[in-house]
């Protein structure tokens, strides 16, 4: 049977391990992250996204991700450390994890089937693809490293209206 995103969990950058069912009936973001990349300033937007919504039923979650130019290279604490002092981000990362290959987290291999990309590629290109998922546990869409939180807003507004 394949797996839906309430079947799935994550590991929180804290080490808790953190069931995905717990969204349920909520509109969420998910995005590959890095700290030492071009697109590292989209953590402003997410998280004014994150604080616009939140309280409407919208989460948002940052995967770090050190797969593409090393540039995530520091341990979960560090990542903690400079998301927190650097952003003051307050929307949940995960531990460190692949998005790409035979170890990429389950939650990836669940979105690039969901959502593949342009040319339908399945593979995550770069830091910062996001995924918007509905209410109903249902892959939205898929946004290139490119597209700027702000842009997603409309998508976010939709879903959490739907």
């Amino acid at each position: 049977m394949t797996s839906t995103f309430y079947d799935l969990d994550y590991v929180a950058n804290n080490g808790e391990t953190v069931p995905f069912e717990q969204y349920k009936g909520k509109v969420v973001l998910i995005v590959n992250t890095a700290s030492k990349c071009g697109f590292t300033p989209q953590y402003d937007g997410l998280e004014a996204l994150y604080k616009t919504h939140k309280e409407h039923g919208f989460e948002l979650i940052g995967f770090p991700c050190d797969q593409f130019g090393h540039q995530e290279p520091g341990t979960d604490s560090d990542i903690a450390e400079f998301c927190e002092m650097r952003f003051n981000l307050s929307f949940p990362l995960s531990k460190k994890v692949e998005v790409n290959g035979n170890n990429a987290a389950p939650i990836y291999k669940l979105l690039k089937d969901e959502a593949p990309g342009i040319l339908g590629s399945k593979r995550i290109k770069w830091n910062f693809t996001k995924f918007l998922i509905g209410k109903n546990g249902e892959v939205l869409k898929r946004y290139s490293p490119t597209t700027k939180p702000k842009q997603i807003e409309a998508d976010i507004t939709k879903a959490l209206n739907a």
